[in-house]
């Protein structure tokens, strides 16, 4: 079976040595993706002192931030929002934010409704307050997007 690195021109790179998503016959793995923007260390929503530490975030921004993120990989890769089977959610403060990405959740995924589970961890890789794990499907005989590569 064919296994495929590849990467979005739309999303941010990687924080790490990692594709954007990695092909496996029929289904897609997607790295976490975060909030940030392509070409950009900001983070939209999050405001850090001088010594990059959190002093504010707003967590609708960075959920419709990731959410944009996670669609631009997908269609750039070959796949699509309506194909997303599962989906992991890191959230670094579970009872001030859940209220919010659960409403934005329910308006992002009304029609797909993958598989979900939602977990609360201390700290992400950066001064981010969610970030996303997905598994999509993709065609066996879809092209893969010159630029994906």
């Amino acid at each position: 079976m064919k296994v495929e690195n590849l990467n979005s021109k739309r999303a941010p790179q990687a924080v790490g040595l990692y594709p954007h998503a990695k092909r496996v016959g029929s289904l897609l793995f997607l790295s976490g993706v975060g909030p940030r923007k392509l070409a950009s260390k900001e983070i939209p929503g999050v405001k850090l002192d001088s010594d990059g530490q959190i002093l504010s975030y707003d967590i609708e921004t960075q959920c419709r931030s990731v959410f944009e993120n996670v669609r631009n990989i997908l269609e750039d890769v070959g796949s699509s929002w309506s194909q997303l089977v599962d989906v992991t959610v890191y959230l670094t403060n579970m009872k001030d934010d859940f209220s919010t990405y659960n409403r934005l959740y329910a308006e992002y995924f009304k029609d797909c409704q993958p598989c979900r589970t939602t977990v609360e961890v201390t700290a992400l890789p950066t001064p981010i307050a969610i970030e996303l794990k997905c598994v999509a499907t993709i065609s066996d005989t879809s092209p893969i997007p010159r630029e994906a590569k």
